[in-house]
């Protein structure tokens, strides 16, 4: 139980970015608190990368991320590089291999992270007060936040609460109220890195296909990415899908290629014109594609027929088709399945050097409730060690 109620800093939110901070923040003598709802540390850090958590990207930079300010999160990664975290996983002598990408996965299990950091902050001297609920926050002299545990008061006040994403472990758009209150603006949120769901006349025409994955290069926005998509019975999820999200908004249409980096037209010019070849178009492209989907999509461009039956237009059209097929989704799942929240407190309001909003002294936002995301594959954490690392350094 903690018996002291005054520290120079109170971090609201015990997740990676909060832990980042207090290491940083106690380690240079600051006297630190996390404060948190869970009666878990680290939560989203346990599920994440399926249990093993991809702590972070190799290549990460600023173009992964997307913001309303693209420059804003410059300064906090050149200062806290994947390199400096990874430094501390080995000195923690946490064996983590490369899946792919970049992406960096504990060898064994996510839970070495949370242990390694909370390590970290006991030997830094940060406190922490778990099943902890704030019911208020105000600001006099010193940050006042009254909690279920009683009232703390802090010099400082970090908040590290996350965003929307997955409900079911906690999370609350607490934060963005929070700057609300002390007069900050908020970036419209939206899920992201998430599914799509299909609109209901899709869902009637890919019924018969979930399972089904496809390596494309899917394009959203001047996005592009190359991966897999996969059928799922209410649209399309997938590592590509999932990336694709981040930069889609509510009308928009996904342009994919199915065949990626593959000459269609050559190909199929080739198959027709050797000796009158009466192949089912739906067998030909069964080759190269998937052939449920093959079959699904020869029904789609009215082309479901031998390939000796098309003209050297049709079959350019086709190729074109698969090159550029568009599918306007309904919607993306949902929070319950979004890896991260979209958006988030204005970076205008905030001090890229340090995090502290410009308003109010001693305020700082950390993290995911930041309007700064990261693409999918370890990025969205490395933002939030290195902005932790920021607030850490001055608050």
């Amino acid at each position: 139980m903690v018996l002291e109620r005054e520290f120079d800093v109170a971090i609201i939110g015990a997740g990676g970015a909060g832990m980042m901070c207090a290491i940083h923040a106690a380690g240079r003598g600051r006297k630190v608190i996390l404060l948190d709802h869970s009666v878990k540390i680290g939560r989203k850090i346990l599920i994440s990368g399926g249990g093993r958590c991809n702590f972070t990207n190799t290549g990460a930079k600023p173009e992964s991320f997307v913001s309303q300010n693209p420059h804003f999160c410059k300064s906090a990664l050149s200062r806290y590089s994947p390199e400096d975290f990874i430094s501390l996983v080995r000195k923690h002598r946490i064996d983590f291999h490369e899946k792919k990408l970049g992406q960096l996965f504990c060898n064994d299990s996510a839970e070495q992270i949370v242990d390694m950091l909370v390590d970290e902050c006991d030997e830094a001297g940060a406190r922490f007060q778990m099943d902890c609920k704030i019911f208020a926050v105000e600001k006099k002299d010193s940050f006042i936040i009254s909690t279920s545990a009683g009232d703390f008061r802090s010099e400082s006040l970090v908040v590290a609460t996350g965003g929307l994403s997955i409900p079911q472990i906690g999370a609350t758009g607490f934060g963005y109220d929070l700057a609300r209150q002390f007069g900050l603006k908020i970036t419209e949120t939206a899920p992201a890195l998430d599914g799509f769901n299909f609109s209901r006349a899709d869902l009637e025409q890919f019924k018969d296909l979930p399972g089904v994955s496809i390596d494309t290069i899917i394009n959203c926005n001047k996005a592009s990415f190359r991966e897999n998509i996969l059928f799922t019975h209410t649209g399309l999820s997938g590592p590509a899908s999932l990336q694709a999200s981040l930069y889609w908004h509510k009308g928009e249409a996904l342009q994919i290629d199915l065949l990626p980096q593959f000459d269609v037209e050559t190909w199929l010019t080739r198959i027709r014109t050797s000796h009158n070849n009466k192949s089912e178009l739906k067998n030909i492209l069964g080759e190269k594609l998937p052939k449920r989907f093959a079959e699904k999509f020869v029904q789609l461009v009215n082309m479901n027929r031998p390939i000796n039956q098309l003209n050297e237009k049709q079959i350019g059209d086709l190729a074109q088709q698969l090159h550029n097929w568009s599918i306007h989704p309904a919607g993306t799942v949902g929070y319950r399945k979004a890896e991260v929240t979209r958006g988030g407190v204005d970076t205008n309001e905030l001090s890229s050097k340090t995090m502290e909003a410009k308003k109010v002294a001693g305020l700082y936002f950390v993290g995911e409730v930041v309007d700064v995301t990261g693409q999918l594959g370890g990025y969205n954490f490395q933002w939030a060690w290195a902005s932790g690392f920021a607030a850490g350094q001055t608050c």
